[in-house]
């Protein structure tokens, strides 16, 4: 909690920080880096330059100091030799690899103040060994042999470090940035929207973490409030219109009724049932008191049977296929209304449902599967919209606004489920619904 309230608390703020941060760690361990790779790696610019002053002194010495030169540069450590200029004939370069690493390590990392290459080249070996050479006078060569074979330079020695450094601590810092303080919430407010419902009066989106991050989640919360005061004013004025219907059209009916028998009366009346069956099915839609029933462990078996009973009771073919007993975690009114609304669709053109039920490990998936004339691929994305009735033959002559499997699909939502339609061979449709959780 202290290291949370010593962050910025914009994102513009930890960026700053890391960026600060990133520069202290990669002076602390450049630095360290730079001393090391100067002992492992050592500079050969610095040795040629060396082995140039060592050159340098030989040329003017007589035959007896030069060896007594080279004696006391062989007691500090350096191999040195004196050979004719003839064996630079048989000098050899790098391999190839090595020539290609050169050209670009000598790209990346230029030196400023490069001194002369030796005889042969930089990188030059004799006799299997890498050499440093340099002209004593016309006939004799300076050969410093024994130091470690690396393609390293100054350059790369005192500059490589830091950049290997600041590269690396900067990858590792923003990607943890954009975990933690980007991408974990921005994935919190996107499942949260996914599985967000518009009847839920509670905040969805979690107001915590930066500010850019708390303004946008409290931005999308205000939105959300707008649109379900709007969704809501417009449902109340729904239902009010509704009911307000129901008087006259109960006024009408009785009128109707005391009419004399004719072809007069019985058209008002159908007329009337007509709308009265429309008035309950909308009634029905804004009812949505699935919307409210809560989550509890119910057995969706001992639910279907009952459902499919009662369709059996009044003379439809309609039949339960499925494991007597399983317990979930569902709405249970809710469930037995979906299954209802898909068996009511399918019993008015088909003669045969039936419903079956399947345990996954995942959740259960319930089965609506009739044998009726089916509907058109390109519609069958469309048919769970609100008011939409397909102009095929599952939908001629039949009333009302095509609110039933809206219905379905809101219940699904609800259950954070999945709806799907398919085809039954060889004719007829399979209406599928997949409830998430643990099975009992």
């Amino acid at each position: 909690m202290r290291l949370k309230r010593l962050l910025p608390a914009t994102i513009r703020g930890q960026i700053t920080l890391i960026i600060v941060m990133a520069l202290l760690v990669v002076g602390i361990v450049g630095r360290a880096l730079e001393q090391w790779a100067g002992d492992a790696a050592p500079d050969i610019e610095e040795i040629a330059t060396r082995v140039d002053m060592v050159a340098e002194l030989l040329k003017t010495a007589s035959p007896g100091a030069r060896e007594t030169i080279l004696a006391s540069s062989r007691a500090a450590g350096w191999r040195f030799s004196l050979e004719p200029v003839s064996v630079s004939e048989s000098f050899t370069g790098p391999p190839e690899l090595d020539g290609v690493l050169i050209v670009i390590i000598d790209s990346i990392f230029p030196t400023d103040n490069t001194p002369p290459p030796p005889v042969g080249g930089w990188r030059t070996f004799w006799r299997g060994e890498r050499v440093i050479a340099a002209k004593v006078d016309s006939a004799t060569l300076l050969i410093l042999s024994g130091f470690p074979d690396t393609i390293l330079n100054s350059a790369v020695v005192n500059e490589a470090p830091y950049y290997s450094v600041a590269i690396l601590v900067l990858i590792a810092f923003f990607f943890l940035f954009a975990i933690r303080v980007i991408t974990e919430p921005i994935k919190r407010i996107s499942e949260a929207a996914t599985h967000s419902d518009i009847a839920n009066s509670a905040e969805i989106f979690e107001e915590r973490g930066p500010t850019e991050i708390v303004a946008l989640a409290h931005a999308l919360n205000v939105m959300r409030s707008r649109i379900q005061l709007m969704v809501g004013t417009r449902t109340r004025m729904l239902r009010g219109i509704s009911h307000d219907l129901r008087t006259p059209l109960t006024r009408l009916r009785l009128r109707a009724e005391r009419m004399e028998e004719g072809p007069v009366r019985e058209g008002l009346l159908s007329d009337i049932i007509r709308i009265d069956g429309l008035l309950n099915e909308v009634l029905k839609y804004l009812r949505d008191d699935y919307a409210s029933e809560p989550i509890q462990r119910a057995d969706v078996a001992s639910l279907l049977q009952t459902t499919c009973a009662e369709f059996a009771d009044v003379g439809y073919q309609v039949r339960f296929e499925g494991p007597n007993r399983m317990i979930i975690d569902c709405k249970p009114l809710a469930i037995m209304r979906a299954v209802t609304n898909l068996c009511d669709n399918s019993v008015k053109f088909a003669t045969e449902v039936i419903v079956s039920l399947q345990e996954y490990k995942t959740g259960c998936e319930i089965a609506v599967t009739d044998n009726g004339p089916g509907i058109p691929e390109h519609l069958r994305t469309q048919v769970f919209e609100p008011f939409f009735k397909g102009d095929d033959a599952r939908g001629q002559g039949q009333e009302g606004f095509g609110l039933g499997l809206s219905i379905v699909a809101d219940i699904v939502h609800a259950h954070h489920g999945a709806l799907s339609l398919t085809s039954n061979a060889p004719n007829g449709l399979v209406f599928k619904i997949f409830i998430p959780g643990p099975v009992g």
